[in-house]
């Protein structure tokens, strides 16, 4: 399931390296994925974390994972990687090097969502899709971004796609960490840790995904990021 979240990375890269498609468009299915993300983590990571072990761990968590994915964030940022969810003619991806900061951003990124795809699968419950359909609507962007920024920097074919699918390879090998490595972890740590990707996804929507959806989308991005919540919540609750 990580891998299959991670594989929208490539489809991305895909359309981005072959085609230029409308930045209005792109902006509205990043608003959009913003909202199930921003659902993702509010009933399926955050509240899960309070339910498994109380509001401690839950508060902890989302606090370290915010501040060790804006430390993150801002070493990137200085690299070039600060807008890598935007695929306009004014992307920063223009700068030499810095598609492959964009790179490292996307694993930052997808580390901690990959992780809780893996851990909703402990206990012997079924994988969450509600975390999976957002993580996949919200790596479609973000690939495409890139691929296009390393396209105009010169990047031949077999880097970027290379490149690409090693990430979506290091996606699913989070989610099999998360499934295997947390399974005797004890209740607390557990919620500890689902709530850090929480705190962690919930820091990059506020610092990349909406500023770049807002940038093109402007006045729409908000109903079309609720449209996702909603439809999100309304998944969730018909799955729980």
């Amino acid at each position: 399931w990580g891998l299959l979240a991670g594989f929208a990375l490539v489809l991305g890269a895909l359309a981005g390296y072959t085609v230029r498609m409308p930045q209005r468009l792109i902006a509205s299915v990043m608003a959009f994925g913003a909202g199930v993300l921003m659902s993702a983590v509010s009933y399926e990571l955050i509240d899960e974390a309070h339910r498994r072990a109380g509001l401690a761990p839950a508060v902890v968590g989302a606090v370290a994972g915010a501040v060790l994915y804006t430390v993150c964030n801002v070493l990137l940022a200085r690299r070039g990687a600060r807008h890598r969810k935007r695929s306009g003619d004014r992307h920063p991806s223009q700068q030499e090097g810095s598609g492959s900061a964009i790179a490292l951003g996307a694993v930052l990124d997808g580390v901690p969502e990959s992780l809780v795809i893996g851990a909703s699968l402990l206990g012997g419950g079924a994988v969450s899709m509600v975390t999976v359909a957002a993580v996949f609507i919200s790596n479609v962007p973000e690939g495409l971004s890139s691929a296009a920024g390393m396209r105009r920097a010169g990047r031949s074919r077999t880097y970027v796609f290379g490149l690409w699918i090693g990430i979506a390879g290091v996606s699913g090998l989070s989610s099999l960490a998360g499934y295997a490595l947390l399974g005797q972890a004890p209740a607390a740590v557990l919620a500890g840790i689902i709530a850090l990707a929480g705190g962690a996804i919930l820091t990059m929507i506020a610092d990349t995904m909406i500023p770049e959806a807002f940038e093109s989308s402007h006045l729409m991005t908000g109903l079309i990021t609720l449209a996702g919540f909603l439809l999100a919540f309304a998944v969730s609750k018909a799955g729980g």
